[in-house]
């Protein structure tokens, strides 16, 4: 009885406050809360929904049986001597295993999302002028910083960071989840991050603000949201002391050898904005031999990169954050995302060009990780 009474009462929970959403302003809640009790719901359906595939599959065997004896006229078995379990039990235990299994995944993913991996990946590339050989890169992505609740866990993950001691850090976009004030709490923190030969950055598709600018207003009054929105998240970058690269471009030098650095902004496939401009971005540098691209969309590798700018030896992505959840093993990787980014996580190489896709250093809508945890890449150039 308490079983039950406990189910039920968490259902009507969840289905009152998904009606309660449009009456109470879900931006009065807090961040957290509103993260996890949207996660509670999903984890809840889907546990639900795997059981009851189970249990569907017993009323369709029911169903049949019935149907059998109707025309045979045949008469229901007495269960055998010393039967353990019937087949409908099995079936429902097993339903209740399998909904809770997916359940408790969901719960233990919690745990997860500041569990920060540092993935060490060295590049060999033969036109990589001599002095930078042996240069270390950090890259991080995906901030995502108004999901954050932990400030001891994410200074936990800057700490990894410096430790790393890198010569250069870039970081692929997404910084925030829509408004620069998100930052306020965790400023101190991320100006931290310092190396030698500077940390640069460029803008995601969540950095504009798009997902927070009400739909009713006229196109002219969106893009005035979004140049907005573009120049706080400037401001912010340069208070954090982060050289932000705006379809632009920084030349590195040592000992008077020198490579490009490209960023630009948001280019993806599909509905995601394209204010990236290749163009602008490679003004300048055509004649410097070695050139690595900032990119928040791994998709811009395959529908422009490839196809137009064969001299871009490395690019770095990051935006698909894994999807959060997957599996990855030594020589085996999967998640749902693969379904709609052919790149998702970790290195590509196509002739002599290679992109890399960070995991996501954040993470956004579900507060947890699955599979695919939070991500630091170490890239030492050989």
């Amino acid at each position: 009885m308490v079983w039950y009474s406990l189910h039920w009462l968490i259902s009507v929970t969840i289905l009152g406050g998904l009606f309660a959403f449009p009456i109470i302003p879900f931006e009065a809640f807090h961040p957290a809360f509103k993260s996890y009790y949207l996660a509670m719901v999903i984890g809840i359906f889907f546990a639900k929904f795997f059981a009851c595939l189970f249990f569907l599959l017993d009323d369709i065997r029911r169903a049949f049986v019935w149907i059998k004896r109707l025309f045979t006229g045949s008469k229901k078995n007495a269960p055998a001597s010393g039967e353990p379990i019937t087949r409908s039990a099995f079936l429902s235990w097993l339903g209740l295993g399998i909904g809770s299994s997916v359940l408790g995944t969901f719960v233990y993913g919690f745990t997860n999302k500041y569990n920060y991996q540092v993935r060490r990946q060295e590049l060999y590339f033969p036109n990589l002028p001599q002095s930078f050989r042996g240069l270390k890169l950090v890259q991080i992505s995906d901030i995502h910083v108004g999901s954050f609740h932990d400030k001891a866990a994410v200074a936990s993950g800057i700490e990894q960071i410096l430790s790393l001691q890198p010569d250069i850090i870039v970081f692929t976009g997404d910084l925030v989840n829509d408004h620069a004030h998100e930052m306020e709490n965790y400023l101190e923190l991320f100006k931290l991050l310092k190396a030698p030969m500077g940390v640069y950055s460029i803008l995601g598709n969540h950095d504009y603000g798009l997902y927070a600018i009400p739909s009713y207003l006229s196109e002219a009054q969106k893009q005035e949201r979004i140049a907005e929105n573009r120049e706080k998240l400037a401001d912010l970058h340069d208070a954090l002391g982060w050289k932000l690269l705006l379809n632009s471009n920084e030349v590195l030098e040592i000992n008077g050898e020198k490579i490009a650095l490209l960023g630009v902004e948001n280019w993806g496939k599909g509905n995601f904005p394209k204010f990236g401009k290749m163009d602008n971005a490679y003004k300048g540098i055509e004649e410097i031999g070695f050139k690595i691209l900032l990119s928040h969309d791994p998709s811009h590798w395959d529908e422009e990169i490839l196809k137009q700018y064969r001299d871009i030896d490395l690019t770095l992505s990051g935006h698909t954050h894994g999807m959060q959840f997957g599996v990855e093993t030594p020589g085996f990787k999967w998640s749902p995302v693969q379904y709609i980014y052919e790149r998702w996580a970790g290195l590509y190489e196509e002739g002599n060009q290679k992109l890399y896709v960070n995991r996501g250093f954040g993470f956004i809508g579900y507060p947890g990780r699955i599979g695919i945890l939070p991500e630091i890449t170490e890239i030492v150039f050989s």
